[in-house]
């Protein structure tokens, strides 16, 4: 084992030592592809089958891809039929924009959560939301860093997009009864965030997610013309008589099995990322039900995906205790001043350098012999908490209760010691391909938040991804409910479904898996 143990690194640490300068920055790319997760030896396939094949992809997820329906066409006879003119498919922030869009334009909605309404990532995201509101700041520099930090591999029409939406999505957030910080003259309070070049992250404490998901579950279970079916999981989408439009999908009740069809014009796809299917082995951050369904089927039906070789695993996850493992440490005590220091207690990196860059330090810091290993298992770095308390008194628990909270139960004082962290899986950079209404190449689908693709291109900064689910949510809402006025299917079929079938045959690949994969494996009976 290289490297101190735990006992060891607190006994030598001090919260009051002068730190050495930063070390001479190291090429970035060089950095990435010698120790990002992304650039993994055998961690990358080539897609046999589907609208992607030839492209790149994680193993994992190409193992997800690349399968058979769970249901067929004997499965549906005398199942339920329920119309509606809009499906959403996910109970998190995207889902419940895009539903109180699509219903403040007349549509009527049914939105179905795999688990309960806002059991989802919106709730976990403890940082803040992103928008140029300050004097100095603009729509253009957020674009720019926007694109930047995502290596230029972002689609410029929706980072566009996304950006100029940010003061109107804070304003109606406001409207909606969301409360965020303010300064003591009463403006709203920001803060820098790794990747960005001036201050504009707003936010609630450090639960900023949670505040949001409550102001949007309350104005969905009161409108009128949304309908929610919790623990309904989308199982397969329906298309028409040819399988080029999506008009439908079939839902399966969590509680009894029972299969149920909906027939819509428009379905918006919100279902989150995939952290629970632990990419390369790495922990995540992510909530129970975040295994990839709505890639699958949004592949299944014929619609392309991007990056799908590319993931933000964020730099500072819990490691210790193991029960705790993975969970976040937001990215809000970097931009207060936390810095982050090896076993020999240096500094190694910029720490508002965009993710993947801090990530990938801190994996060659442990790789190296650098980092800190505990008792019961893992390496990580220190997050010197103890020393940016003693800068500012007061600062952690005026700002930062949620991460007291957390480490309580651990019996870990933050404001006396650093808490020790690793890179935990956090968001797909990639997902489906759309357009600036969150449309996909398939007509009738939508997609939304972070099941959809081309906005943060490889790399995503703090506080676009609770701007996108409501920027865009909305969008998609809007766009959903015009087209949901036009003539309904004749048909609903599961001929795409027949396609891909054909597809995996001639490919000369296993039909025996099938997916989507609905809860982690490890929450299966007897596991």
């Amino acid at each position: 084992m290289n490297g101190p143990t735990l006992q060891a690194a607190l006994a030598a640490y001090r919260s009051d030592s002068e730190l050495p300068p930063l070390p001479d920055p190291i090429d970035p790319d060089r950095l990435l592809s010698a120790f990002h997760p992304d650039h993994l030896r055998g961690s990358i396939t080539t897609l046999k089958v589907g609208p992607n094949t030839g492209t790149q992809c994680q193993r994992e997820l190409a193992d997800l891809l690349q399968t058979e329906a769970i249901i067929d066409e004997v499965d549906l006879a005398g199942v339920p039929v329920t119309d509606t003119d809009v499906l959403v498919i996910g109970g998190g922030g995207a889902g419940c924009a895009a539903a109180l869009a699509a219903a403040e334009r007349g549509a009527r909605v049914l939105l179905a959560s795999k688990l309960r309404l806002g059991n989802s990532n919106t709730v976990m995201a403890e940082g803040g939301i992103q928008a140029a509101i300050e004097p100095g700041d603009s729509a253009q520099k957020h674009m720019q860093d926007t694109l930047r930090a995502g290596h230029h591999a972002g689609d410029p029409a929706l980072v566009a997009a996304l950006v100029g939406d940010g003061p109107d999505v804070i304003r109606w957030l406001i409207r909606q009864g969301m409360q965020f910080d303010q300064t003591p003259s009463g403006d709203l309070h920001t803060r820098r965030a790794g990747g960005t070049s001036a201050p504009r992250i707003m936010h609630c404490r450090d639960y900023t997610g949670l505040e949001m998901m409550r102001v949007l579950r309350e104005a969905v279970i009161q409108h009128r013309s949304i309908e929610v079916w919790e623990q309904s999981a989308a199982v397969e989408l329906l298309s028409n008589e040819s399988g080029q439009k999506c008009v439908g999908a079939v839902l399966k009740s969590q509680t009894d099995g029972s299969l149920r069809i909906v027939r819509t014009r428009s379905v918006i796809l919100a279902t989150g990322g995939l952290g629970r299917l632990h990419l390369n082995g790495f922990p995540t951050s992510n909530h129970l039900g975040s295994t990839g369904d709505g890639l699958v089927l949004a592949y299944r039906i014929g619609a392309r995906l991007c990056e799908l070789d590319s993931f933000q695993y964020h730099p500072t996850g819990l490691v210790n205790p193991p029960l705790l493992s993975g969970k976040l440490v937001t990215e809000g005590l970097r931009g207060a001043g936390a810095v982050l220091l090896n076993a020999k207690g240096e500094r190694f990196i910029d720490e508002l350098q965009p993710r993947d860059i801090v990530s990938a330090a801190i994996i060659r810091e442990c790789q190296e012999g650098r980092g800190i290993h505990p008792e019961s298992g893992g390496v990580g770095v220190w997050l010197d908490t103890a020393r940016l308390e003693r800068s500012q008194p007061g600062l952690l628990e005026q700002q930062f209760p949620k991460l007291l909270a957390r480490t309580r139960i651990a019996g870990i004082d933050p404001r006396q010691q650093p808490i020790l962290v690793y890179p935990t899986l956090h968001y797909q950079n990639g997902g489906v391909v759309i357009d600036v209404n969150g449309a996909s190449s398939v007509p009738g689908l939508y997609a939304v938040g972070e099941v959809a693709g081309g906005i943060h291109g490889r790399n995503r900064i703090m506080g676009n991804a609770l701007l996108e689910i409501i920027g865009f949510g909305r969008r998609a809402g809007a766009s959903a409910a015009h087209s949901s006025h036009d003539r309904g299917p004749k048909k609903i079929t599961l001929e795409h479904v027949n396609r891909a079938r054909r597809a995996l045959t001639l490919a000369g690949m296993s039909l025996e898996k099938r997916a989507p994969q609905i809860m982690p494996a490890y929450t299966a009976p007897g596991k």
